[in-house]
């Protein structure tokens, strides 16, 4: 028998216990992770393969049949959804570029000490914890001239002729979610950017400040630079959410006045369940996912980049 010795110097036998290790060794992980594997297996692959099958059915009340791509072919001379893409893109970038910029500087300035700060954290980081509807309730009272003061405040400010209501306006509805979705996503950004700069060593900055560097060279050359892979993966997060984020615009406008809040996150939510045409709903649902992943396969690819020459 063909003995091997070991790091104790204790005779094994050939290649058997080995291999049953080095099996062992890779099977185990897999053990560890089957549970949330079978999780994920369950609440989004499934339901991702039954949503994309329903894209190629058509629903009646009492059966569906087979229809190929007929839906996707309607999606193409449908302009409610042409108009519903152009909304969702001016909703997305219009709520990503305030949160960004107003959580960024909110992280900068808990990133100092000051007095107060715990307080201020604590109300910076509240919108968050209030559910969406909720939210979306609370701005559409506070926009409505009869209960709520904005529409006041923006009269007296000289932006509005009369204290009006902003939502039922098709040339200003828009801007009321909007703003309600930056004060909902601000603490989102405020945090996960304050996690990146307190990992920020101080002494790069202490450096450059003794090589002559002004605050705005420190903050474009030191802080920028370790900022931005966190910036390009929670630009992505947030891009993301928002495009399929229904919640607020429905309850706020249900896609009015005359479809100048519809989204495609709220046509998709109108044709699945007010015209109950799932199929329909589906498909597009199937394109909203297509240009998501397109988007985030970029920004991916210009997060590695960063990482890379950063």
């Amino acid at each position: 028998m063909v003995m091997q010795s070991t790091a104790a110097g204790l005779p094994q036998k050939g290649g058997k216990v080995g291999e049953k290790r080095r099996f062992g060794d890779g099977f185990e992980p897999w053990a560890y992770m089957s549970p949330a594997l079978v999780l994920l297996l369950v609440v989004l692959v499934v339901p991702l393969i039954f949503g994309i099958s329903y894209s190629f059915r058509k629903f009646s009340a009492f059966k569906s049949e087979f229809v190929g791509l007929a839906q996707y072919q309607a999606m193409l001379h449908d302009k409610v959804l042409g108009e519903a893409l152009i909304n969702t893109l001016w909703w997305t970038v219009a709520s990503l570029f305030l949160q960004f910029f107003l959580g960024l500087g909110l992280a900068l300035l808990l990133d100092r000490d000051f007095a107060g700060k715990k307080f201020v954290q604590a109300i910076v980081f509240l919108p968050w914890a209030v559910p969406s509807f909720l939210s979306g309730l609370t701005w559409a009272w506070l926009f409505n001239p009869i209960v709520g003061p904005l529409p006041h405040w923006l009269y007296a400010l000289g932006l509005r002729a009369e204290p009006t209501n902003i939502l039922s306006d098709p040339a200003t509805a828009m801007w009321g979610p909007i703003i309600a979705n930056v004060w909902f996503g601000i603490p989102f950004f405020a945090i996960t950017l304050l996690a990146a700069l307190k990992s920020i060593p101080s002494e790069l900055h202490e450096a450059a400040a003794i090589d002559g560097a002004n605050p705005w060279q420190r903050f474009t050359k030191v802080t920028l630079p370790f900022l931005a892979p966190t910036i390009a993966i929670t630009v992505m997060l947030r891009t993301i959410w928002i495009a399929t984020f229904a919640d607020l615009i429905y309850v706020m406008t249900e896609g009015g006045p005359a479809g100048s809040t519809n989204t495609v996150a709220t046509y998709i939510y109108v044709s699945a369940f007010k015209t109950l045409d799932k199929g329909y709903a589906s498909a597009v649902a199937v394109l909203l996912l297509a240009l998501l992943i397109l988007y985030a396969v970029v920004l991916i690819r210009i997060r590695k980049a960063l990482v890379r020459y950063s």
